[in-house]
C-alpha cells in the first residue's frame, strides 16, 4: 500500500442531496473542501436511484393516465405500446444529464472530488480508497458525515431471489411483470406501485400498520384512496407478510390478516418497501467520539454537530424526516455552525409529498398530530369541487386543507390532495415557517383560474365568507 498525505478544510464524506449542496455552499463561503462519494458525479441516492428517476417514470405514468382520462373530453388515442427499453433509456438519460450537471458544477467551484469511499481513522482524519488508485490518507479540520440510507429488508424473511426486489433494483424496470406485490404502503410503496400499475401491471398493495400513508391526516389518505383504488388491484391494510417461497409460477407470499387469519397467493414479482436504514456501519466511527443509537441512527444536536466537535452529521444518517430537501437544509446549518454562525435546524414545516394520482402533500402541524398532544385547532377546508381550474382540468377530487390556530389565527399546517399538489405545499410551508395568519393568506391576491387559489379559498372558509364554496363561520 502507498499511503499518500493530503489535507483539507472541509471533508465531506457523501454527495446527495445532503452532501452536496453542503459541500457547494462552503465552497461558495471560502472554504477548501473535498467530496468524497463511491458515485462517478454527485447526487447520491436522490439522482441516482430515488427522486429524480422515481419522478421521471411516474411522468411517463401520469401522460398514460390523462391520455386515458381524454376519452371523457372528446380526444381518444389508441391504446399506448410500452417499449420498456426506450423508457428505461429515457429515464437513465435524465440522471445522468442532472449527474453530468453536478459534476461540472464541482469543478467550477473547484472542489477536489474523490470517487471513493471513507472511514475515520480518527477524530482528525480520514482513510479514503479511491474507485482507482492508492488509499489516501486525509487530515481535516472538520468533516460532514451524508452517508445518506439503504432500503430496509423484510424481518424473519430471508430470500434470494431476482422476483423478490428492493425500489434500488425496480427502478432498473428490468421487466414489467403481469401481477405484482408491493409491501409497503409508505410514499416510496404506492410511487413505485403507480408506476408498474401505470405500465401494464396488475398492482396490489399490503401494509402492516392500519393505513397507508403513514404520517398523512386520514382525510388526505382517504381522499388519496378514492382514485388509487381504481388503479390498484387491491390496497390492504393491518396485514403482514409472514413467509415468501419462490415457485414456478413466481412468488408464494403467506399473508396474515389483522385477526390472525392466514392467506397464500402468488405473484410473478415482489417489491419491498419497508423503509429505509442508516449507512452509519463501516465509516470508522468507533475510532470517535462519534455517537449512534440503538437503530444506527447520528446523533446530533441542533447545529448537527456530533459527539466529537470536529465532524458534523446530515440527512438520512441522522434520522427524523428521510426527505432529501430536509437534508439540504441542513447542510447548510451545518456550513454555517462550522463558520461560526449562530444557527440551528429547528424548521416549523418540513413538507412530504406522495407523488403519485392525485398528488399528497403536507407541511407544519398535522390533525393527527394535533389530537395526539391535545393541541386546540380549527380546520378550513377548501374541496376542489368548488376550484374552476380544477373543473376545467376535470380534476375535481381534490381538497386543501389549513389548519389553524383559533386563538392567533396563525396557520400551523397545511395538508393537499389534487394534482400538482406537490408544487402547490411549497406556499403553504412558508406560511408556517414565517408564521403567517390565514388572514395573510386570504388577502393576498392568487391569479385566476389557478389551483393555487384553493389556498386562499381555504383561507376565506376559515373566515366564513369564502366566494365559491359556502360554508358559515360558526
Amino acid at each position: 500500500m502507498a499511503d499518500k498525505e493530503n489535507t483539507t478544510q472541509l471533508a465531506v464524506i457523501g454527495a446527495g442531496p445532503g452532501g452536496y449542496p453542503a459541500a457547494f455552499f462552503a465552497a461558495d463561503m471560502g472554504m477548501e473542501v473535498t467530496l468524497i462519494d463511491p458515485e462517478p458525479n454527485p447526487g447520491g441516492v436522490c439522482l441516482y436511484r430515488g427522486c429524480i428517476p422515481t419522478k421521471t417514470l411516474l411522468h411517463v405514468a401520469d401522460v398514460i393516465r390523462e391520455a386515458e382520462e381524454a376519452k371523457a373530453w372528446g380526444v381518444e388515442f389508441s391504446r399506448p405500446h410500452m417499449d420498456i427499453d426506450k423508457i428505461r433509456s429515457w429515464k437513465n438519460r435524465v440522471v445522468q444529464k442532472i449527474t453530468g450537471g453536478t459534476g461540472q458544477l464541482t469543478k467550477q467551484r473547484k472542489i477536489n472530488y474523490v470517487q471513493g469511499r471513507a472511514r475515520f481513522s480518527d477524530g482528525q482524519s480520514l482513510e479514503i480508497q479511491p474507485v482507482e488508485g492508492d488509499r489516501v490518507q486525509m487530515s481535516f479540520e472538520k468533516a460532514i458525515l451524508a452517508t445518506g440510507s439503504y432500503p430496509a429488508s423484510l424481518p424473519n424473511i430471508t430470500i434470494d431471489s431476482p422476483s423478490v426486489m428492493n425500489s434500488d433494483a425496480a427502478l432498473e424496470l428490468p421487466d414489467i411483470p403481469k401481477s405484482l406485490l408491493v409491501v409497503g404502503g409508505g410514499y416510496i410503496g404506492l410511487e413505485m406501485g403507480t408506476i408498474y400499475a401505470s405500465l401494464g401491471s396488475e398492482v396490489s398493495v399490503v401494509e402492516m400498520l392500519p393505513d397507508i400513508l403513514p404520517g398523512g391526516d386520514a382525510d388526505l389518505v382517504r381522499t388519496y384512496r378514492l382514485t388509487a383504488r381504481k388503479l390498484f388491484v387491491s390496497i390492504e391494510t393491518n396485514t403482514m407478510v409472514t413467509d415468501m417461497q419462490e415457485e414456478a409460477g413466481g412468488i408464494r407470499v403467506t399473508l396474515k390478516g389483522k385477526n390472525g387469519e392466514k392467506e397464500e397467493k402468488v405473484y410473478e414479482k415482489v417489491l419491498i418497501t419497508v423503509g429505509r436504514k442508516p449507512n452509519s456501519e463501516g465509516l470508522g466511527l468507533e475510532n470517535t467520539k462519534v455517537e449512534v443509537d440503538g437503530r444506527g441512527f447520528i446523533k446530533v444536536d441542533p447545529q448537527r454537530r456530533t459527539s466529537e466537535s470536529s465532524v458534523y452529521a446530515i440527512g438520512d444518517v441522522v434520522g427524523g424526516a428521510m426527505l432529501a430537501h430536509k437534508a439540504t437544509h441542513e447542510g447548510r446549518v451545518a456550513v454555517k455552525s462550522i463558520l461560526g454562525h449562530d444557527v440551528s435546524f429547528e424548521p416549523k414545516a418540513i413538507p412530504a409529498v406522495l407523488f403519485t394520482d392525485p398528488e399528497v402533500a403536507w407541511c407544519g402541524l398535522t390533525e393527527t398530530e394535533a389530537k395526539e398532544t391535545g393541541q386546540e385547532i380549527q380546520i378550513a377546508k377548501f374541496p376542489w369541487g368548488a376550484s374552476g381550474r380544477a373543473g376545467s382540468l376535470g380534476r375535481m377530487d381534490g381538497v386543501t386543507k389549513l389548519i389553524i390556530d383559533p386563538a392567533t389565527e396563525k396557520i400551523l399546517g397545511v395538508g393537499l390532495v389534487g394534482p400538482g399538489a406537490g408544487e402547490l405545499i411549497s406556499e403553504g410551508a412558508l406560511a408556517v415557517e414565517m408564521g403567517l395568519k390565514a388572514s395573510d393568506m386570504a388577502r393576498t391576491i392568487h391569479p385566476h383560474p389557478t389551483l393555487s387559489e384553493t389556498l386562499m379559498e381555504a383561507a376565506d372558509v376559515f373566515y366564513g365568507h369564502c366566494t365559491h364554496f359556502y360554508r358559515p363561520k360558526r
